[in-house]
C-alpha cells in the first residue's frame, strides 16, 4: 500500500496495488472515487479535498509519499 498526499491540491491517493493498471473509475460521491480494475479489485482510492474528510495528523505515521506538482 502507498499513500501520496499532494498538499497543493489537497489530493489524496491510496495505491492498493503496485505498478501501473487500466483502471475504471467510480465516483463515491464528489470528491471520492474509487479505481477498480478489470477483476472489480481495488487499485486505488482518489480524495479531492483530503483534509476536509480526514484527519490528516492522525493519518501519519504511516509512511507517506509527498507529491509537490509544479
Amino acid at each position: 500500500m502507498n499513500i501520496s498526499y499532494d498538499s497543493k491540491y489537497d489530493l489524496l491517493y491510496i495505491k492498493f496495488i503496485e505498478g501501473k493498471k487500466e483502471v475504471i473509475n467510480k465516483n463515491f460521491d464528489e470528491d471520492i472515487t474509487i479505481d477498480l480494475d478489470e477483476t472489480g479489485k481495488i487499485v486505488g482510492i482518489e480524495i479531492l479535498s483530503a483534509s476536509e474528510h480526514i484527519n490528516l495528523e492522525k493519518l501519519f505515521p504511516i509512511k507517506m509519499e509527498k507529491v509537490v506538482t509544479v
